[in-house]
């Protein structure tokens, strides 16, 4: 009954005004600048490398939009899970909070009941009362001060309670406004749900459609190293713009055709040397994070996707030329992911390499990967070692589902399995 009345008593109290607690603004000011540059700088040399290509219509070029949408979407789903765990992390924090506050308000409650309770049993006795009736002056003197002290215990319990109960509102409208943006991202990932799988039920039937002429063109000859120089002519350009924006002088790099392989003339369709094509390694292990240059990572690094090694670097291809990286068979879907920190300085659809994103590592050190299904980072974005960056696919016209990955130095290309370890 006493702790009824005491609640009850509690909450006619005064209560201030609540005002809705703002997340802090993290301080990006400085960098947008430069990120707005640097996308800028790369846009516009993507926009000229697709005006100097070829006129000649590419059937997988068919796809691009296609491929291009699907990724947007998968990079707009892979942005919502994160936010929805970050939310259902707040969520489960406020419900401990509220939990706490819950036990401390009870406390409180328990110790302001003994309170009035002991202060019903003195009453509250009139001083002159007292005195008339020849009671010990120093015992009414103590008898006072012991019930001041009780009352001023009691307003100050009744202060705590009263911040006890405005922290507690100010959790449960916190609450609230969370459980408000859960539901309202997870409605948003329903709906991209919904969109890529149309999307991707349009990209089969347009495959489907087209998939003979996709195939024909992939195996013509010097359709490959078409494909080749595009990629290269973007390294080389890239390579010119980020020692530029790095402000560091370093030497032109050299137009790069060849790298030792053979002449390209007596390579067209060999076929002979693939029984030699090495055993097909398989990759177990991830990319983990680490602070050294990436120069020092040699012999260390791990492959970006699991699963087998088929394509290897200076190996014939299929329609001339030779691997200028690897072909890492994976599942579709399953991740990607940086093999040392960086930059990603381009992602974005290109010919004959499909949803290609690119990691700048620093001193003239490039990371590529192609064929992605979808692009999970944007250009300016930092990344560390072992963070997926993409999913693996079959983008760009490949015929079958997984990562084409190069390392190059200077825009040279260089042997991955050398620097990389599967063991």
């Amino acid at each position: 009954m006493l702790g009824a009345a005491l609640l009850g008593a509690a909450l006619l109290l005064p209560l201030p005004a609540f005002s809705a607690r703002k997340p802090p603004v993290p301080e990006i000011a400085g960098k947008e600048a430069d990120l707005q540059e640097l996308r800028s700088r790369i846009e516009g040399l993507r926009r000229e490398l697709a005006e100097s290509e070829s006129n000649k219509s590419e059937a997988s070029d068919r796809l691009r939009e296609s491929e291009r949408q699907i990724s947007s979407l998968q990079r707009e789903l892979h942005a919502l899970a994160e936010q929805r765990s970050r939310l259902q992390q707040t969520l489960a924090e406020l419900a401990r909070q509220s939990g706490q506050l819950e036990n401390t308000f009870l406390q409180q409650q328990g110790q302001l009941e003994k309170l009035i309770y002991r202060q019903y049993l003195q009453a509250t006795p009139d001083s002159l009362q007292l005195l008339l009736n020849g009671s010990d002056p120093n015992q009414i003197a103590r008898d006072l001060h012991y019930l001041s002290a009780i009352a001023r215990a009691r307003a100050d319990m009744q202060r705590e309670i009263r911040a006890t109960l405005d922290k507690k509102r100010a959790l449960a409208a916190d609450t609230r406004e969370r459980a408000d943006e859960l539901a309202e991202v997870e409605a948003e990932q329903k709906q991209r749900h919904a969109q890529l799988s149309h999307q991707r039920e349009e990209r089969k039937a347009l495959l489907s459609r087209i998939s003979d002429r996709v195939n024909s063109q992939r195996k013509e000859i010097g359709n490959l190293q078409q494909n080749e120089k595009r990629l290269s002519l973007l390294i080389e350009r890239l390579a010119k713009f980020l020692a530029a924006q790095a402000a560091k002088p370093r030497p032109k790099p050299a137009a790069a055709p060849a790298s030792g392989e053979p002449a390209q003339a007596g390579n067209k369709s060999i076929e002979p040397a693939r029984p030699k094509a090495v055993e097909v390694v398989e990759n177990r292990f991830d990319p983990e994070t680490s602070s050294a240059q990436f120069a020092k990572l040699k012999g260390s690094l791990r492959l970006p996707a699991r699963g087998s090694v088929a394509g290897r670097y200076g190996m014939p291809r299929e329609g001339g030329g030779s691997w200028k990286g690897l072909f890492i068979r994976a599942g579709s879907g399953s991740d990607v992911k940086a093999v040392a920190g960086g930059r990603v300085v381009f992602a974005e659809w290109m010919r004959g390499f499909g949803n290609l994103l690119i990691i700048d590592h620093g001193d003239a050190y490039l990371s590529i990967y192609g064929n992605n299904d979808s692009l999970l980072k944007q250009v300016g974005e930092a990344v560390k070692g072992g963070e997926k960056v993409a999913t693996v696919g079959n983008s760009g016209g490949n015929p079958e589902s997984g990562l084409y990955f190069e390392l190059r130095h200077q825009g040279q290309p260089i042997d991955p399995m050398k620097w990389a370890s599967v063991k």
